[in-house]
């Protein structure tokens, strides 16, 4: 079965907790790793790659955090699975060098990653917020904007 690293998982979790907290002030790395749970030294590592995509904006100073960089209907799963692909090496990855590899295999496997990337790229983190809050999972205190211009 084909699934999600845990470094993707967490990245999802991280991005979409900017996004459902969003408040006037930004989410501060300490509030995603509490509420979370997710290690504060991988956050950090993981957001400042979000930020280069472009995906958060990075606030500086004692009450700095992250926000959203664009509107979260805009910011689709597939953005934040690519940017961690990025930062993973492959390791395991070979070279098709046999004809049913290059010819069969090879373009199956293409075409099954094309079709999961376009389903993940259907999803924002808009419809995923909605989905949180139509299970009722509470925001943190004061949440009130997604995204600032």
């Amino acid at each position: 079965m084909l699934t999600l690293s845990r470094k993707t998982q967490l990245a999802l979790e991280a991005v979409l907790d900017v996004a459902y907290n969003a408040r006037p002030d930004p989410v501060q790395s300490k509030d995603i790793t509490q509420r979370q749970g997710i290690p504060q030294r991988y956050l950090e590592q993981v957001m400042q790659h979000l930020v280069r995509a472009g995906i958060l904006k990075g606030v500086r100073g004692p009450r700095g955090g992250y926000r959203l960089a664009r509107e979260r209907r805009r910011i689709s799963v597939g953005d934040v699975v690519r940017v961690v692909d990025a930062m993973e090496v492959v390791e395991d990855e070979l070279p098709r060098t046999s004809p049913l590899g290059e010819q069969i295999v090879g373009p199956v496997l293409d075409k099954l990653q094309d079709d999961i990337m376009a389903k993940l790229d259907a999803i924002s983190f808009e419809d995923l917020c909605a989905e949180a809050q139509g299970k009722g999972i509470e925001m943190a205190r004061d949440a009130k904007m997604d995204f600032n211009i």
